[in-house]
């Protein structure tokens, strides 16, 4: 009696979803832009990137990291931000329990859905948070084309 309750479907639903999404996943890896895979690095730092009528906001969490050990920079339309978060080495007394605080170099390379005017960009790091404002460049802007 319950199969004829059931709806019959050729695969599962979370199946179905997972052979669908699973090529942009991929390419979400394994693309240079995503910085997931684009060397051996432990500490992938995390990026928002917004857009306003005037410029392009990028905010990326460097928790414990000292603006020093940052560098940005623009590379052919592109935001180059690398730098390192140091292992704390102190094990002298301690048995570890849990190692789950990442460390490492790191490099993210993003697109920006902008031209952008690269001598004005101005980045702050303040308690662990970059903030890079990058001015659109003149002529940047959306305009609206009509369609004949």
């Amino acid at each position: 009696m319950t199969r004829t309750l059931t709806p019959w479907t050729r695969f599962p639903r979370s199946f179905s979803d997972f052979e669908m999404n699973f090529p942009k996943m991929l390419s979400r890896v394994f693309d240079p832009d995503e910085g997931f895979l684009t060397g051996d690095f432990n500490f992938v730092p995390e990026a928002n990137i917004a857009e306003t009528d005037k410029s392009v906001e990028v905010t990326m969490d460097l928790p414990g990291l000292k603006p020093d050990e940052v560098k940005v920079e623009m590379h052919e339309g592109q935001l180059w931000i690398t730098g390192e978060k140091k292992e704390e080495k102190e094990e002298k007394g301690k048995t570890w329990h849990r190692v789950e605080r990442r460390s490492g170099q790191f490099r993210r390379v993003l697109s920006l859905p902008a031209n952008v005017d690269a001598e004005k960009v101005d980045a702050q790091l303040t308690s662990g948070v970059l903030k890079i404002s990058l001015p659109k460049a003149a002529g940047a802007t959306a305009r609206s084309i009509p369609v004949k």
